[in-house]
């Protein structure tokens, strides 16, 4: 009998370790996924990871959480101090299909207490996650199980919900995606991106989480550009890519180079009817959004928050605003005082992209990344979908070689006439 259970835990162990390291591969080699046998798409999560699991002899599927402080870094050259699921923010994307029984543990390695709410997900009151209300806190060093059937599809997110302005704004979130029993149509890449936004003093690390409304880092997955990984898939695929945000800022997401349809909210799927294209989605606190469509067109497409300032690093509101200044009769004075003072800002802020200049410890610059042809002049909220027509060019996806002919140049030189 002992021989027959070890026999069925190893064999249980290892359907497990097979399916969970299924999941996990980076997003340049994705099309790994063709090769899976799954009943869906697994979910990339850039930056990120997904939870494994283990099944249980009663069929549950059972996860763990353990939340507790961690470092973090934003892009190269920040490293926050964060609250973190799992040693991550976001936290790892928990998956499942419709109709599994997930068991959860989570333990609190907090200084305070803790809970974690299923947001979106139908469940018994008692397993919603809502300290003081649906249950008691998890309090530092204490274990909870929460267990519930799932009775939907969609994409979801699980986040604190005790001293939430603190440990949300900390970091404390992730996704929670259910797959319906079979999909109704192939799906060839899978992404999920949080959006947030950060308050970090420069020269510091500890994020602010009393700030409400100057943040001056914004993220996609908790990484600002151009620490944010690509979005790498081929021409003619199929691509789904579901948002989530739970900060205090909504968020206008927009993609260059195609169109796509609104395909799910939180709430559930939007009838094929009732969809209808965009090229630009608002995703709101406490919402998801999931859209879809067919990557047409070949190149690398910035993938972007329209808010002007969210695809920036570090802004500060206190610059003042010298376009159009002429500064030439104060920097000589000006330098007396402060030796190496440089006049900024009179021609616009394209300058700072231009210059290495090193700022505070741990700080990004506001406008960093280098593309193929210079200078981007984004930060933050800023990735890139890079679309290519080969397998090979999937592996080794380096900037987008162009056709001939297919470039913007210039046509004459400074100072040359142009024609009329």
């Amino acid at each position: 009998m002992r021989v027959y259970f070890l026999t069925r835990f190893i064999t249980m162990l290892t359907l497990s370790i097979f399916l969970n390291q299924s999941y996990v591969y980076s997003e340049v080699n994705s099309e790994r996924i063709a090769t899976q046998k799954l009943p869906f798409t697994p979910v990339v999560t850039p930056n990120g990871s997904t939870m494994p699991w283990t099944m249980a002899e009663d069929g549950a599927k059972v996860f763990y959480i353990t939340v507790g402080p961690c470092k973090h870094e934003i892009a190269p050259g920040m490293t926050i101090n964060a609250w973190c699921y799992n040693g991550q923010t976001p936290g790892p994307t928990i998956e499942a299909i419709e109709g599994d029984r997930v068991r959860i543990f989570v333990t609190n390695k907090l200084p305070e207490q803790t809970a974690v709410h299923w947001h979106g997900i139908f469940l018994p009151n008692g397993m919603d996650g809502v300290s003081g209300l649906t249950q008691k806190g998890i309090q530092p060093g204490e274990t909870f199980k929460y267990e519930f059937t799932l009775k939907q599809h969609g994409t979801f997110m699980y986040h604190s919900h005790g001293d939430e302005m603190v440990q949300m704004g900390l970091g404390t979130m992730g996704f929670f995606i259910i797959h319906p029993k079979k999909e109704p149509y192939k799906i060839d890449r899978d992404f999920a991106i949080f959006l947030n936004e950060w308050f970090v003093e420069p020269g510091t690390s500890t994020p602010n989480p009393n700030i409400m409304t100057d943040f001056n880092i914004f993220t996609f997955n908790s990484r600002a550009f151009p620490g944010t990984a690509p979005l790498v898939v081929k021409t003619g695929d199929r691509v789904r890519i579901r948002f989530g945000n739970v900060g205090q800022e909504s968020h206008p997401i927009h993609i260059h180079g195609l169109n796509f349809k609104v395909v799910a909210t939180d709430g559930g799927d939007i009838p094929e009817s009732a969809q209808f294209p965009e090229t630009t989605i608002v995703v709101f606190p406490g919402q998801t959004r999931t859209i879809e469509f067919v990557a047409n067109t070949p190149g690398d497409w910035p993938v972007h928050c329209h808010r002007r300032h969210h695809p920036m690093n570090a802004m500060g509101h206190e610059v003042p605003n010298m376009i159009g200044v002429n500064q030439d009769d104060v920097k000589d004075n000006v330098r007396t005082l402060v030796p190496g003072y440089m006049a900024m800002g009179e021609n616009g802020m394209d300058e700072m992209t231009q210059m290495n200049m090193k700022g505070p410890e741990n700080t990004l610059r506001m406008m960093d990344g280098q593309g193929q042809f210079g200078p981007i002049g984004m930060g933050g909220m800023f990735t890139i979908l890079k679309v290519r027509n080969t397998n090979e060019e999937l592996k080794n996806s380096g900037w987008y070689k162009n056709p001939p002919g297919t470039v913007a140049e210039s046509v004459h030189r400074d100072g040359e006439k142009g024609e009329k």
